[in-house]
Formats: C-alpha cells, sequence, structure tokens
C-alpha cells in the first residue's frame, strides 16, 4: 500500500524518519484514525508485560483485543512502567493501561497527542529524538506502528538511556496488506489519481518477507548499540473481517492518503468500494503483526 502522497517534496521512504510533514499528517482526523486503526494482539502485550521488570499486578487477558481501537484509559497505574514512542492517540497505550501499567505516551503531533490526553493518557508533545526525560526511567520501552519515523541512529540508544536495566524494547506493527481483489484496485486507483507517487510502480501488494526484513534491520541496529541482549523477533497471526465502510474509512488515516486532495482521495475511495461491493460488501484481511524485542543490559 503506498505510504507517499504525490506531492510530497520530502525524502523517500528509505529515510521515513526525515519526512516530518508526512509524519505529523496523522492527526489530521485522529478522531477517525483512533477509531479505524486496529489495535494489537493481547498476547503482544501479555509478552511485553510478562517479560518486562516491574511488578505485574494483573492477569491482562482483557487487553483489547485487535480492531476494537478502543479504551478507557483506566489501568490502574500499579503496575509496568511504559514509554510508548509516537503514541498517536492512544490505541496501543490504553491496552499497556488496561493491563495496569502506568504509561507515558511521547508523540510530536500535538494534534495526536490532544486527542490521548482526552482519553486519559498522559502524553508529551515532542519527537523521541527531542524529548527530555528528565532523569525518568522505565521497564518497558514500547513503539507501536511508529519506529520508522525515529532517526534509527540514535533511537535504540536513547531508548537504552530511558530502560532500566532488564528493561524491555519492544517495536512492533502490522503488515498492511488487503487481498489482492482489494489491493489491486487500490493500486490502479492510486496510479491513476497520484502518477508521481514514487509508490506508483510498486506492487499492489508486498511480500511478508519484506516486512520480516525490515524487522530484521531494525534488531541489527539495536545489537549494534551495545547496549542490549536477548534480542527477538516476534510474529503474531490474526484475522479481522472488514465492511465496505469500515475499510473505506481507515484508508484515509494511512500515510500514502493523509496528504492528498480531496478529488484525489474520492477517485480512489470509490474504487476500492466498488471492489469491496463485488466481494459481497465485505472481506477478511489477514494480518500479521511482527515484532523486535530486546532486553537491556545491566551493565551498561
Amino acid at each position: 500500500m503506498p505510504i507517499v502522497s504525490r506531492d510530497h517534496p520530502e525524502p523517500p521512504p528509505s529515510k521515513p524518519h526525515e519526512a516530518r510533514r508526512m509524519a505529523e499528517s496523522f492527526g489530521v482526523d485522529a478522531q477517525r484514525y483512533d477509531q479505524a486503526r486496529p489495535g494489537y494482539p493481547a498476547a503482544l502485550v501479555t509478552r511485553i508485560v510478562g517479560k518486562s521488570p516491574g511488578p505485574h499486578v494483573r492477569d491482562i487477558a482483557d487487553a483489547h483485543a485487535p480492531g476494537t481501537g478502543t479504551g478507557t484509559g483506566t489501568g490502574t497505574g500499579t503496575g509496568t512502567d511504559v514509554l510508548d514512542i509516537g503514541c498517536g492517540t492512544g490505541i496501543a497505550a490504553r491496552q499497556f493501561q488496561a493491563a495496569g501499567c502506568t504509561v507515558l505516551g511521547v508523540e510530536p503531533d500535538a494534534r495526536m497527542a490532544a486527542f490521548a490526553q482526552s482519553r486519559g493518557l498522559n502524553v508529551e508533545v515532542a519527537t523521541f529524538e527531542a524529548w527530555q526525560p528528565a532523569g525518568r526511567t522505565f521497564d518497558a520501552v514500547v513503539a507501536a506502528q511508529s519506529w520508522h519515523w525515529v532517526d534509527p541512529s540514535t533511537g535504540a540508544t536513547k531508548a537504552a538511556q530511558v530502560l532500566r536495566p532488564g528493561g524491555r524494547l519492544a517495536i512492533f506493527g502490522h503488515a498492511y496488506e488487503p487481498p489482492a481483489e482489494v489491493a489491486e484496485p487500490f493500486a490502479a486507483a492510486y496510479r491513476r489519481a497520484a502518477p508521481d507517487s514514487p509508490f506508483s510502480n510498486g506492487p499492489a501488494r508486498r511480500p511478508l518477507d519484506l516486512y520480516r526484513a525490515a524487522y530484521a534491520k531494525v534488531a541489527d541496529t539495536i545489537d549494534k548499540t551495545g547496549h542490549f541482549h536477548d534480542t527477538e523477533q516476534w510474529r503474531f497471526d490474526w484475522e479481522q473481517s472488514y465492511t465496505r465502510d469500515q475499510w473505506l474509512a481507515l484508508l484515509p488515516t494511512t500515510g500514502g492518503l493523509t496528504r492528498l486532495r480531496p478529488d484525489q482521495l474520492t477517485r480512489i475511495l470509490d474504487a476500492v468500494g466498488d471492489a469491496i461491493d463485488s466481494l459481497g460488501g465485505r472481506f477478511t484481511m489477514n494480518y500479521t503483526t511482527l515484532a523486535t524485542t530486546a532486553v537491556r543490559d545491566g551493565t551498561t
């Protein structure tokens, strides 16, 4: 799925952390983003908390499951201390709160941060690179679908600085690849609407191996800091059914569409809507959530 709009004057996705205008474009409609974007597997949240050094105050089987994008932000706040990098509207953060964690979000987009704060989250507005920890440390540092916006040369080192010995860094996100019957009309419509996009000539669907390679590269960067050990790759497979309206609500929250003109967006959504109609008005999305995690050394 393309992630850059045709009039994007900034660096291509090979250096997404430099594309600040795209990184901060998701707050155009923070409420839509929060409602449409899927959550994360409860098993992933369970594993991160269970493998972090903080006190685990209660079973987190009730942490919100993928696809809800909801949460009350009313966790007990007496368990694991979590720093959520690029927390957005707080989709992942609220799942960690529901697990009993105390969560601090760092978010560069003030609109997204304000929405997260309205849902009961503690959020500070800054890029992770510029954020000042002021001596605070955490049991876990997480980045949900956001690490690619962080400078890889400094992100892992700074995460090590704010993690307690034995604390866990967990970087995770979804492989967003709908079925070919939906992806191919989307790609064709995108090429017509945004012909100058660097993704216009790309494939309609990207193989999972590309995502896995990206997370393996993250692992290499973490290892090179010399501050972590036990680097692991995790994978969670799950599925979610989407109606036509649900998928068309999600699409405008993705990076390739957040900065298109209204007429361009309409043409793309019309084509995708027609494709979903031809499938009976709904389809099943097979998600893979990938994670790279590592443990902070206790001696460096």
